[in-house]
C-alpha cells in the first residue's frame, strides 16, 4: 500500500511529467476556458492565455515550460496560425492591394522603431545595440488574434489582408536586423549573412512557388479516393516548408505562411479538407500555442522592484501606441473606416513568438539585461489582451457592417433563404457539378443542397429510388464533412422534364444546376429543342455545367454576357456565384461584354474580385470571343430567355453551339431568372411534354 501511495504522489508531483496526464490537462483548458469567459464576454483567446499563466513554471508549476511535448504542440501550433493565414488569404485582394500592404508594412515597422528607439536609448538610458534591438522588438507582432477575424467571417476583408502582408514584411525585416546587431556587437557586420539569406530566399521560393504547387495538384488528382491522405499530404508541406526556411536561416513561421500561399488555390475555402485543416488548428494546435504564450509570462516580475515595472510598462506603452500610429496613417492615406483601422491595430499590436525570440537571443548575447528581458513577458501578455479585446470588437462590427451593406450581397437578403437544386441523372456520372454547387452554396442559407434524382413511372420506381439513394451517400458524407447540409431527393414522373420543372417549384428553388446535354448530366438523352423545353419553363436561375477538370486546376474565369444583361432580374445572383467561384478558387474574372454592362459591374460595392474588362461587340458571332480564351480557362456564357431584354436569336442552342466550338473546356451557360408575368409559366398541370420525353 505504501509503493502504492508512493507510486501516485510521484505521478502528481509538481511539475506533472506524466506525458498523459499533461496532454489531459491541457485539453480540459481548452474545453473549460472559453465556456468559462465566454459568460464574461471576453475572448477565449484571452482565456487560454491566462491559463498558460496560471498552470505555467511561474504560476502554479503543474506544467514546466521545457516539457517536450508542450514545446512540440506550441510550434505546431504557431506554424499552424501562419499556414492558415496564408491559405485563407484571398490572393486576388492581396495582389491587388500589394502596395498597401508594402505602405502598411513599412508604418509598422518604422513608426515603433522610430518612436522605440528614443524612448530606450534617451528614457531608459540603454546602450545603441541594446536600444535598436529593443525598438526592433516593437516592429514585431504575432498574429495571435487571427483566430478571431477567422472565426467571425472577415478574414477576406481588404484590412486583413494588408495586414497580413506587412506582418510577413515586418518579421522579416527584424529578423534580419536581429542578424545585423549580433554582428555589430561581434566587432563588425557580418555581409555574408546577407548573400546566404538572398540565396536561401531564392531557392526557397523556386521549390514552394515552383515545385510544391505542380506536386499537389497532381497528388490532390491521383488520390482522389484517398479524402485523409489530402490532410496528410498538407500537414507535411506545412512543416518541410518551415524546416526549409529555416535551413535558409529563415524563421520557420515565414515558411508555413509560404506553405499556405502555395496550396492556396488547390484548396477552396468551403472544401472538406479546408475544414479539417481548421477543425484540428481551432481545436488543437492553436489552443495550446495559446496556453504556451501564457506559460512563458512571470507576474511576479512586476513585484521585482520599481525599476521593472516602470521598464515594464514603458516597453507597453510605447509598443501599443507605435501600432495604433501605424494603424492611423493606413487608415488616413486609404480611406478606411475606423472600424477597419481598430481590425488592423488589433491584429498588429499582440507580441509573441517573434519578440520573445528577439529578446532571448539578445539576452543571451548579452545585450539586453534582465531587466528588459521581464519587461517583455509583461508586454507580450498585455499586449494580447489589448489586441484581443480590440480584435473581438472591431471584428463583430465590420461583419455586422458586411451583413447589413446591400451592396455585400447585391440587395438579395444576404441568400439567407437560398436553395440549390443540383438534378441527377447517372450517379456513377456525376462529373464536378456537385462540387460546383457546395461551392456556389452561401454560408449564411440555412437551407441544404438538394440532390434530385427523376425515376421514370414504371414498375422499377421503388427499386430505382432505393439504388440512387445508396449511390450519392459518398456524395453526402464529403459534404458533411466541409459542414454543408446536403438532402437527397427522389421523385417519380413520366419523364425527366417534368420532374424537373415540378420540383424546383415545389421546393421554391432559386438555382438549378444542370449538367451538360449529351455529355455529364442529367440531360444526357436530350438534344435540341428538348433542351430548350426545360430552359423554358424552369422560372429560376439555371446554370448548365460541364466541369472538363478539377475546378482548382483552372486559371481564369471568362465571363461572356449580351448586351443589356444588367437588366435582368436574375443579373446580381449570376454576379455574385461568378465572384463567390473567383474568391473560393483565387481565380481572376476576364468579362468580354457591352462597356454599359461593364461599368454597371465596375461601380458595384464590395465585388470583391479582380475584374479585367474587355469590351465584346461582336453579337453576330459570339463564339468569336474565343480568340480571348486559353486553355485553363472557365468559361460561363450569359444567356436569356425568349422575349427578355436581353435575348437574342443567335443565343438560341447555345449549349449546343459552344460544346462544339469548345469541346474541351469547362463551361457554364447561365440563365437567369425569369420575371413571371400573368401566366408566362402556367402550372404543372399545363406545362406540355411529348410523351415519348
Amino acid at each position: 500500500m505504501t509503493d502504492y501511495l508512493s507510486d501516485l504522489s510521484h505521478e502528481f508531483a509538481l511539475p506533472f511529467t506524466n506525458p498523459v496526464l499533461v496532454f489531459s490537462l491541457l485539453l480540459l483548458i481548452v474545453l473549460l476556458a472559453p465556456m468559462l469567459l465566454k459568460r464574461l464576454n471576453v475572448p477565449s483567446i484571452i482565456g487560454l492565455i491566462l491559463a498558460g499563466v496560471i498552470i505555467g513554471p511561474f504560476g502554479l508549476n503543474f506544467i514546466d515550460s521545457g516539457n517536450q511535448g508542450v514545446s512540440m504542440f506550441s510550434t505546431i501550433g504557431l506554424l499552424y496560425i501562419m499556414f492558415i493565414v496564408g491559405l485563407e488569404l484571398d490572393l486576388n485582394e492581396f495582389i491587388a492591394n500589394k502596395n498597401k500592404s508594402l505602405v502598411f508594412g513599412l508604418f509598422t515597422f518604422i513608426i515603433p522603431l522610430a518612436i522605440g528607439f528614443p524612448v530606450i536609448y534617451y528614457l531608459l538610458g540603454y546602450g545603441f545595440n541594446a536600444s535598436f534591438l529593443t525598438a526592433s522588438m516593437f516592429a514585431t507582432h504575432t498574429l495571435v488574434t487571427y483566430p478571431i477575424v477567422s472565426r467571425l467571417g472577415v478574414s477576406k476583408n481588404q484590412a486583413v489582408a494588408i495586414t497580413v502582408g506587412g506582418t510577413i514584411l515586418t518579421d522579416t525585416a527584424v529578423l534580419i536586423i536581429l542578424a545585423l546587431i549580433l554582428s555589430n556587437s561581434g566587432g563588425g557586420l557580418d555581409f555574408s549573412y546577407l548573400l546566404k539569406l538572398l540565396i536561401s530566399l531564392s531557392v526557397f521560393s523556386v521549390i514552394v512557388f515552383l515545385l510544391i504547387p505542380r506536386v499537389a495538384k497532381r497528388f490532390f488528382q491521383k488520390a482522389e479516393g484517398e479524402k485523409y491522405l489530402h490532410y496528410i499530404f498538407v500537414l507535411f508541406v506545412v512543416f518541410f516548408c518551415g524546416f526549409l526556411a529555416e535551413l535558409g536561416g529563415i524563421e520557420p513561421i515565414i515558411g508555413a505562411f509560404a506553405a499556405g500561399l502555395a496550396l492556396n488555390r488547390l484548396i477552396p475555402h468551403t472544401s472538406a479538407l479546408m475544414n479539417r485543416i481548421e477543425f484540428f488548428g481551432n481545436s488543437l494546435f492553436i489552443p495550446i500555442f495559446l496556453i504556451s504564450v501564457g506559460m512563458m509570462v512571470d507576474v511576479s516580475v512586476i513585484f521585482n522592484g520599481i525599476g521593472t515595472l516602470v521598464i515594464a510598462f514603458t516597453l507597453t506603452l510605447t509598443a501599443i501606441f507605435g501600432k495604433w500610429l501605424a494603424a492611423f496613417f493606413t487608415q488616413v492615406i486609404f480611406k478606411y473606416s475606423k472600424t477597419q483601422r481598430n481590425i488592423i491595430f488589433g491584429l498588429s499590436s499582440s507580441h509573441a513568438a517573434a519578440t520573445i525570440a528577439v529578446i532571448i537571443v539578445g539576452y543571451n548575447a548579452g545585450i539586453l539585461d534582465v531587466y528588459i528581458l521581464n519587461g517583455t513577458i509583461v508586454l507580450i501578455l498585455l499586449t494580447c489582451i489589448v489586441a484581443s479585446f480590440v480584435t473581438q470588437r472591431s471584428a463583430k462590427l465590420l461583419a455586422i457592417s458586411e451583413e447589413n451593406d446591400p451592396f455585400a450581397e447585391s440587395g438579395l437578403g444576404a441568400f439567407a433563404q437560398e436553395k440549390i437544386l443540383v438534378p441527377i441523372a447517372n450517379p456513377f456520372n456525376i462529373g464536378h457539378h456537385v462540387e460546383l454547387a457546395l461551392l456556389m452554396k452561401d454560408k449564411k442559407s440555412v437551407n441544404s443542397v438538394s440532390l434530385l434524382g427523376v425515376v421514370l413511372n414504371n414498375e422499377e420506381a421503388e427499386k430505382n429510388i432505393v439504388s440512387f439513394r445508396k449511390q450519392l451517400q459518398d456524395f453526402v458524407q464529403n459534404a458533411t464533412a466541409a459542414e454543408v447540409a446536403v438532402d437527397i431527393i427522389t421523385t417519380i414522373d413520366h419523364n425527366t422534364a417534368s420532374g424537373i420543372v415540378r420540383t424546383a417549384r415545389e421546393l421554391m428553388t432559386d438555382i438549378v444546376i444542370l449538367g451538360w446535354p449529351g455529355r455529364t448530366g442529367l440531360l444526357e438523352k436530350l438534344l435540341g429543342d428538348k433542351v430548350d423545353l426545360i430552359i423554358k419553363n424552369v422560372d429560376k436561375n439555371m446554370f448548365i455545367c460541364h466541369i472538363e477538370q478539377k475546378l482548382i486546376t483552372h486559371k481564369r474565369i471568362v465571363v461572356v454576357s449580351p448586351p443589356l444583361a444588367e437588366l435582368e432580374i436574375g443579373f446580381n445572383l449570376w454576379l455574385d456565384k461568378v465572384v463567390k467561384m473567383s474568391q473560393e478558387l483565387s481565380l481572376p474574372i476576364l468579362h468580354l461584354g457591352h462597356p454599359h454592362t461593364q461599368e454597371v459591374i465596375a461601380k458595384r460595392k464590395n465585388t470583391g474580385a479582380p475584374f479585367t474588362f474587355k469590351p465584346f461587340t461582336d453579337w453576330h458571332n459570339p463564339l468569336s470571343c474565343g480568340d480571348h480564351i486559353k486553355e485553363d480557362d472557365i468559361i460561363i456564357f450569359v444567356s436569356a430567355h425568349q422575349g427578355y431584354i436581353s435575348h437574342m436569336s443567335v443565343l438560341d442552342n447555345l449549349p449546343t453551339r459552344i460544346e462544339e466550338r469548345f469541346p474541351h473546356h469547362s463551361r457554364i451557360v447561365v440563365y437567369p431568372k425569369q420575371r413571371i408575368v400573368g401566366g408566362l409559366l402556367h402550372s404543372d398541370d399545363s406545362l406540355f411534354v411529348p410523351s415519348n420525353f
